[in-house]
């Protein structure tokens, strides 16, 4: 029997756009100058140190090790890039560093892969000693404030790669593209899980589309980070909830959900917050009031017994949830109240949701990130207000990004109330919640259009790849080039600054580019395939219903 052509043409479609949404992060993770994201030089320092048997030192306590730190002087990290909204006046123009050639770039070897104890002297360790003045803050790697999980991860690539020994630039492309594949689940997961509550494979390649729409992501998820890994087992424990609040109360589901929000609370305290998602799921869920019990018992169970037990060790012997791992590194500043507070928390994680590259220093047009907001607000809405079978399960999944946005929030008030600065509000914290924002958008465009979405969705997929260029190209334009320089010399700056030659480069555009159209075409196909299924419906049932004419009417001729 042959396959449904709809059926075939989504599955195909679905393919090629998962693919594309790496693909992307791919291409990011080859574009953005190296250590030109967040935290990055500290991430591949804690990879190193549990590569070469360096450990897991108290928060606060862990150093970069010579091989980072010279790392980052050949990265010209200390220079802005032209897309900054404002050069700084003590620091140079990136454009005008020359980069350093392939065979001169540092080695790391275990002999200089590993930092050396904090000064003596004084007492109380690294952190104490940058309270003194003694270390500067950027002598600290402050990743050990979390747990070890994804940095042991990174490491065991390393060796399996043969890079444990390697240039620095090497090691850190492969681990950005190690991060680009935790993101290869997501879209899947997220039309899987929007097909499941509404049946709608063109509301399900919305869902999978999403992403492409947010061009943080592909940065974010493709540099050095463990809010990859977080945004992997955020997916899967969305989508697990789904099942739960559809009826699914077997234990092997409260196991994988217990399991996926643990491996996250292995990484980062924000799978926490997926707990009441998890709550929420078995309350809402139908059947009986003991199996809901007994599955959210489990999935609890086995989430701690995973990584909450690292937690609530934190609590017990350092007297907090999470240490600090950095001392503060901003000066008394005005504090101007709750509304100034809210007001620059808000842009700034929205901004940093959308586009906010490199150390949040390219940042895309305000009119731009708002419009989106504004845009994916709006279909959320939406969708939880009239889409009546599908509501339970859009509020469920919904609370994870929820959570996560009035969690960082919160977590940055008391900052602000003691210095008058406002941090540590970044939109790749709201990642964990990817599936849900996909499916809360799906639900909200089959809302407005109904069986209209069939035939939006190539227009979905054209707009998409529209957006994943125009943040690549807004990159390329932030990262690369000057004032004066044309796009010819930023290229050629790009090509200096990577670890592949410029043809190289120029493949990997090349292959997007492919799978972007392939991406199109498929969907152009999809919806093809369900106009003629519709079509085919009505004529089928028309002749299943009509008479059947009689054999003879039993007169003679």
């Amino acid at each position: 029997m042959r396959d449904d052509p709809a059926e075939v043409s989504y599955r195909r479609a679905l393919a090629l756009v998962s693919l594309l949404v790496v693909l992307v992060a791919a291409v990011w993770a080859f574009l953005a100058p190296v250590f030109r994201a967040p935290d990055e030089p500290q991430h591949l320092n804690s990879v190193l140190r549990i590569a070469h048997g360096g450990g897991w030192p108290p928060a606060g306590e862990a150093l970069i090790s010579p091989a980072v730190d010279r790392a980052r002087e050949q990265a010209a990290l200390d220079t802005d890039v032209p897309g900054r909204p404002a050069d700084r006046p003590d620091h140079g123009a990136f454009i005008d560093v020359v980069p350093v050639p392939d065979d001169e770039r540092v080695v790391v070897t275990a002999g200089d892969a590993l930092a050396a104890a904090p000064p003596a002297g004084v007492e109380g360790g690294a952190r104490a000693a940058v309270e003194a003045g003694v270390l500067e803050p950027a002598a600290v790697d402050q990743m050990t404030q979390h747990p070890p999980l994804y940095y042991a991860i990174g490491a065991a690539v390393l060796h399996a790669t043969g890079l444990a020994e390697a240039r620095w630039d090497v090691q850190l492309l492969a681990l950005r593209l190690m991060d680009t594949l935790f993101l290869l689940p997501v879209p899947i997961l997220a039309a899987s899980a929007v097909r499941r509550v509404t049946g709608s494979s063109a509301a399900a390649l919305v869902a999978a589309s999403f992403t492409l729409f947010v061009p943080q992501v592909g940065h974010i998820l493709g540099s050095v980070t463990n809010d990859a890994l977080v945004t992997l087992t955020g997916a899967v424990a969305t989508y697990l909830c789904v099942l739960v609040v559809l009826g699914d109360l077997r234990l092997r589901t409260a196991v994988g959900l217990g399991a996926a929000i643990g491996v996250g609370l292995l990484t980062k305290v924000m799978a926490a917050f997926a707990l009441p998602m998890v709550a929420a799921a078995y309350l809402l869920a139908s059947g009986a009031r003991t199996r809901r019990l007994r599955g959210l018992l489990v999935a609890g169970g086995v989430a701690f017994a995973v990584g909450g037990w690292w937690w609530l060790r934190n609590l017990l012997v350092l007297g907090v949830v999470q240490p600090v791992g950095i001392p503060e590194r901003f000066g008394p500043g005005e504090h101007q109240g709750v509304w100034f507070f809210l007001r620059s928390a808000v842009t700034q994680f929205t901004r940093s949701f959308f586009g906010n590259f490199g150390w949040l220093e390219v940042r895309i047009p305000d009119a731009v990130f708002w419009s989106a907001a504004l845009a994916i607000g709006a279909l959320v809405a939406i969708g939880v207000a009239r889409s009546d079978g599908a509501r339970r399960a859009s509020v469920v999944v919904l609370l994870l990004p929820a959570g996560l946005w009035l969690g960082v929030v919160a977590n940055a008030w008391p900052g602000y109330a003691e210095t008058g600065h406002v941090v540590a509000v970044q939109g790749r914290y709201l990642f964990a919640g990817l599936v849900g924002l996909s499916a809360g958008t799906a639900l909200g465009a089959l809302a407005l259009l109904g069986p209209r979405l069939n035939q939006a969705v190539p227009w979905v997929a054209a707009a998409g790849c529209a957006a994943a260029a125009g943040g690549l190209g807004y990159g390329f334009w932030g990262f690369y080039q000057g004032p004066t320089q044309s796009v010819a010399d930023a290229a050629a700056r790009w090509a200096g600054w990577s670890s592949l030659a410029g043809p190289q480069l120029g493949l990997v555009l090349c292959t997007v580019v492919v799978v972007g159209i392939a991406a199109v075409v498929a969907c152009v196909r999809f919806a093809r395939a369900t106009a003629s299924a519709a079509a085919i419906e009505p004529t089928t049932a028309a002749a299943a219903s009509a008479p059947t004419a009689a054999a003879g009417t039993g007169s003679s001729a």
